[in-house]
């Protein structure tokens, strides 16, 4: 079977945007639109224009100045939504609106307070309206996840009998494993009336159970072709399906998958540093792939293989990403990654000197968080104080 390519949806500038205290700018969202063209991702859902001025204008910019990736604006099945989301995409070389309304039973009775024939007749006109005014239709069943997939497929028909090409199936509160959620996705591409080839089926989880990477995966695996993800997780709650992780586990277990991305690897750790910085929202540190110990190793042990094979402990390439390996010097630390570190700041121990630089710095990390070069250096120093060919240059 020939290797399929799944798109890359960035929902950072929309979804993302609505984690609590990560408003941005119209401006910084224009330097994160740029990072993420860089990076290559397929789609950039640039905003919500209907939800205010600075919404409409960021679109408007990202709009005119991004080249390859699509730019998405978010509207509501309503006109007006729609109008104003087609107005600011006026600029884009390729343009998608993407049309959402809830169906769940929850959502239609105590949000919407409309009857399910109601919720069909409107997706199916607001598609059809959206269709006119872009290049691409997208459109969201609002969870999915809790919806009847019997009414989910009718809806779905009716939105590609509209003009929908990308079927977005939410987990939009994050209730879903991956089972259910991979059969969820294989339910809508074998049952829903008017699917075909043509027609792409996205994911977009959410993380309240901390399975939207998961999700996300499970769904690729039951025939999704695109998935919508946020750089370093940001999002509503607990957040969304985190980019880089979604990549890396397609890029690094691509046998399994029989998938690959279009995301330039080398940009994603600069990626996550910036949005991360302009969001203020820091990485957590053990973040699989971006966090600041992802790649970094403290026990002896492990530091022994890392310095053996690199692929002993790390299944990744940090430099792939952009990113270093790091051997923490510390308490746990055995002689080889003492000798190795020191061997880089040009001091070389005799085996009797290294023992007791190595005593040394065991001894001085006990208790504390983690010690300096300056401090491992002084160690060493002191360890080789009768050494006459010791580089004092680098103490």
């Amino acid at each position: 079977m020939a290797k399929r390519v799944i798109r890359i949806f960035d929902t950072t500038l929309r979804d993302g945007e609505q984690t609590p205290g990560a408003a941005l700018t119209s401006e910084e969202k224009v330097i994160i639109a740029r990072q993420l063209e860089k990076l290559n991702v397929d789609i950039i859902e640039a905003g919500f224009p209907a939800a205010g001025n600075d919404d409409f204008n960021a679109v408007k910019e990202i709009s005119s100045i991004i080249g390859k990736p699509a730019v998405c604006a978010l509207g509501r099945c309503r006109k007006e939504d729609i109008d104003i989301a087609a107005k600011a995409l006026e600029g884009a070389k390729r343009s998608r609106i993407h049309v959402f309304i809830a169906t769940s039973p929850i959502h239609m009775k105590f949000k919407l307070k409309m009857e399910p024939g109601q919720v069909i007749k409107e997706a199916e006109k607001c598609v059809g309206y959206a269709a006119g005014l872009c290049d691409e239709v997208e459109f969201s069943p609002e969870d999915a996840g809790r919806s009847e997939p019997e009414f989910l497929y009718t809806v779905l028909e009716k939105a590609i009998h509209a003009g929908a090409t990308t079927l977005n199936i939410p987990d939009t509160v994050g209730y879903t494993q991956p089972s259910e959620y991979g059969a969820l996705i294989k339910g809508v591409i074998e049952n829903t009336p008017g699917y075909n080839d043509s027609v792409t089926v996205s994911t977009h989880c959410h993380n309240d159970l901390g399975q939207s990477v998961a999700n996300s995966l499970a769904g690729v695996m039951a025939g999704a072709g695109q998935v919508e993800c946020t750089v370093n997780g940001i999002g509503e709650r607990a957040g969304n399906a985190a980019l880089e992780e979604i990549v890396m586990n397609i890029h690094t277990r691509e046998r399994f998958f029989n998938a690959a991305t279009n995301i330039n690897l080398r940009e994603i750790y600069s990626t996550s540093k910036m949005v991360s910085e302009l969001t203020s929202i820091p990485v957590q540190p053990n973040k699989a792939v971006v966090g600041r110990n992802a790649f970094a190793h403290a026990s002896g042990v492990h530091q022994h293989g890392i310095l053996s094979n690199r692929e002993v402990y790390e299944i990744m390439n940090p430099k792939m990403i952009g990113k270093e390996t790091e051997l923490v010097i510390g308490k746990l630390s055995g002689r080889a990654a003492i000798a190795d570190f020191l061997k880089k700041n040009g001091i070389e121990p005799d085996e009797n000197e290294l023992a007791a630089i190595t005593s040394g710095i065991k001894e001085a990390a006990a208790g504390k968080k983690g010690l300096k070069d300056d401090e491992i250096v002084a160690i060493a120093a002191k360890a080789m104080g009768g050494r006459k060919d010791l580089p004092l240059n680098n103490l």
